[in-house]
C-alpha cells in the first residue's frame, strides 16, 4: 500500500511521504498529514524481542511507502548508532512509581535527537528520489533543544544549509553554548531580539512567501524544515512509544494488551501527538497526559475548548516548553474536525487574526483520549527535590512537569494504571534549575561547578555534549530584530 499525504487546509492534493519530508509545510500554509494512520501490522509478541532499530523499521515503513527497505534501513542504521550513549537508545528507568522513558540519549542530550538523528538521512534520500537539483536550506525556529540537535544532525551534510533561530536570554545557558559553539561550514544560528512564538511565526511567514522561494530557487536553493511540522520528524517520534509498551511487556511489568497511560511534557505538541498517533496505530494506550508549565495554552484549550494567545508570555525554568502558539495542534484539529480542511483553516485563521479560536462541542467529545494539567514552577522545584530525595533519580525541569502533573492526574482520577513519563532531557541541560531545586547552596556556583556538583549527586558521567562545550569557541555570534529574519536569510545566504 501506497501511503500518501496531504495537506490540513487542502484536501485535495495529495503526496508521496518522500515529497513531505523535502516540502516540511504544505504551499497552502498546513501541516502534511497521512491520508489515514496505518495499524500496527508486527504483533507485541514480536516487537518486544526487537532492537530499537527494528522496532523504528516497523513503524517507519508504515508511513514512508514510497522509500525502498534498503533506503529506509540505511537512515535508521545511520541514525541510530553510536552517537546514542546507551544501546537501548531509549532506556525505560523505574522510579518513583513511574516509568521515565529517556529520550536523552542521543549528541545533544534532549529528546530531539530521537528524530533529528534520522531527518537528515530521510531528506537527502527524499532529494535523490525527487531529483532535486537546488541546495536545501533547513530553516528552524527552536525554543532550545531543536536548534542544536538539528545542528548536530545537519552539520556538513552535503546539498544541505541549516539556519538556526533562538530567543536571545530564552534559552538556557548550555542551551546556548551548544548552537554557539557548532561547527559546520553549512550552519549559521542567528538570536533574535523577542520569543520563541516570534521566531517560529517568523520561519512560517518565510515559507509562505511565494516571491521568496522564487528567488531562493532563482539562486539555486530551497527551503525546508527540521520542526516538528515536517512529517519526517514526527513519525520517528512515533517508534519510541511503541518500544517503550514493547519493552515493558518484555520486562513483565504489563500483561498482554494491558493499557498504559503516557505523559508529555508539551510545547509545540508534536511530541504528544507522536503518541497519539501510536495509540491510533495500535498501542494499547489509555489517556495522553498533556502536561503543561505555567505557560497553559494547551491545559486552558484541553478545559475549555478555547485556545487563546493572547496572554502573557513566561518565562520559566522548562524553556523549551515556553511556546503560546502549538503548531502541531493543527494536525489534532484537523482530526477532529473529521478531516474537514476548509474547517481547520477557518480556525486556523482565526488563531493568525485574533489570536484566538473556539473548537464546536463535537470536536470537543473527539479528545477523550486526552487529558491535561500544568505544574507551577515551585511544584516543579518541589518535584525535582522529592523524586531526587526519595529514590536518587534526578530529573530535569521538563520531565519534572510530566511527573507533577502525572502524579497529580492518577490521584485525582484513583487511576492505577502503569504510567510512562516522556523524559525529555538530560538534567545536565538545565543544571542550574535541577541543583538549586535540590539544594538552594548550589546557586553561589559556577555552570560547570554545578555540573561536577551533578554529577556527584546523580552518579551519572557527565555526557560528552556536555564536556565538548566546556573550552569550545564561540563561532555565531548574528542577532537580529524578530522583523528582519528575512533579510537575515538573505544576508546569510548571499542572495
Amino acid at each position: 500500500m501506497n501511503l500518501l499525504y496531504k495537506s490540513t487546509r487542502n484536501a485535495e492534493k495529495t503526496v508521496t511521504a518522500s515529497e513531505a519530508i523535502l516540502k516540511g509545510l504544505a504551499d497552502d500554509g498546513g501541516l502534511f498529514v497521512p491520508v489515514t494512520i496505518p495499524k500496527l501490522n508486527v504483533d507485541m509478541g514480536t516487537l518486544k524481542e526487537m532492537s530499537y532499530q527494528e522496532t523504528a523499521y516497523a513503524v517507519m515503513k508504515q508511513f514512508f511507502t514510497d522509500f525502498t527497505e534498503e533506503e529506509l534501513k540505511s537512515c535508521i542504521t545511520k541514525a541510530y548508532d553510536s552517537k546514542f550513549d546507551t544501546e537501548e537508545i531509549a532506556p525505560l528507568v523505574k522510579a518513583d512509581g513511574m516509568y521515565y522513558l529517556e529520550l536523552f540519549h542521543g549528541a545533544t542530550i534532549a529528546f530531539k535527537d530521537m528524530a533529528l538523528s534520522i531527518l537528515p538521512h530521510l531528506l537527502t534520500t527524499s532529494a535523490k528520489k525527487n531529483n532535486v537539483k537546488n541546495e536545501i536550506v533547513i530553516l528552524t525556529a527552536t525554543s532550545g533543544d531543536t536548534g542544536k540537535a538539528a545542528l548536530a544532525g545537519f552539520a556538513d551534510v552535503k546539498g544541505t544549509r541549516i539556519i538556526v533561530f533562538y530567543p536571545k536570554d530564552g534559552v538556557s545557558k548550555v542551551q546556548e553554548l551548544q548552537m554557539v559553539t557548532q561547527k559546520g561550514d553549512n550552519t549559521s544560528v542567528v538570536a533574535i531580539h523577542g520569543n520563541f512564538d516570534n521566531a517560529q511565526s517568523g520561519v512560517k511567514a518565510i515559507f509562505e512567501n511565494k516571491e521568496l522561494a522564487k528567488e531562493m530557487d532563482a539562486a539555486g536553493y530551497q527551503f525546508s524544515s527540521a520542526n516538528s511540522i515536517n512529517i519526517g520528524r514526527l513519525v520517528p517520534q512515533i517508534v519510541y512509544y511503541v518500544y517503550a509498551y514493547a519493552k515493558l511487556l518484555k520486562n513483565e511489568e504489563i500483561a498482554e494488551r494491558e493499557q498504559i497511560n503516557v505523559v508529555v511534557p508539551t510545547g509545540n505538541f508534536g511530541n504528544i501527538l507522536a503518541a497519539y498517533y501510536a495509540k491510533q496505530m495500535g498501542v494499547p494506550i489509555a489517556k495522553l497526559v498533556c502536561a503543561s508549565n505555567e505557560n497553559k495554552v494547551l491545559f486552558d484549550f484541553f478545559q475549555t475548548g478555547v485556545y487563546d494567545k493572547n496572554r502573557e508570555f513566561i518565562l520559566t525554568t522548562s524553556p523549551s516548553m515556553d511556546i503560546l502558539i502549538s503548531s502541531n495542534l493543527e494536525r489534532l484539529i484537523y482530526l477532529i474536525a473529521g478531516q474537514d480542511a476548509v474547517k481547520n483553516q477557518d480556525l486556523m485563521r482565526a488563531l493568525k487574526s485574533q489570536g484566538v479560536y473556539e473548537i464546536s462541542k463535537e470536536m470537543k467529545e473527539n479528545l477523550d483520549d486526552f487529558a491535561a494539567g500544568y505544574a507551577t514552577e515551585d511544584q516543579v522545584k518541589k518535584t525535582i527535590s522529592e523524586i531526587y530525595k526519595s529514590t536518587g533519580y534526578v530529573i530535569d525541569t521538563h520531565t519534572a512537569v510530566a511527573a507533577s502533573v502525572g502524579k497529580a492526574y492518577l490521584e485525582e482520577n484513583k487511576d492505577e494504571r502503569k504510567t510512562v513519563i516522556a523524559s525529555t532531557a538530560s538534567p545536565y541541560k538545565f543544571a542550574r534549575s535541577v541543583m538549586t531545586s535540590i539544594d538552594e547552596k548550589y546557586d553561589t556556583l559556577e555552570e560547570f561547578d554545578l555540573i561536577a556538583e551533578l554529577e556527584k549527586i546523580s552518579c551519572v558521567k557527565i555526557p560528552k555534549a556536555i564536556e565538548e562545550i566546556r573550552d569550545a569557541k564561540i563561532v555565531h555570534t548574528r542577532e537580529c530584530d524578530a522583523d528582519k529574519m528575512e533579510e537575515t536569510v538573505k544576508e546569510i545566504l548571499n542572495v
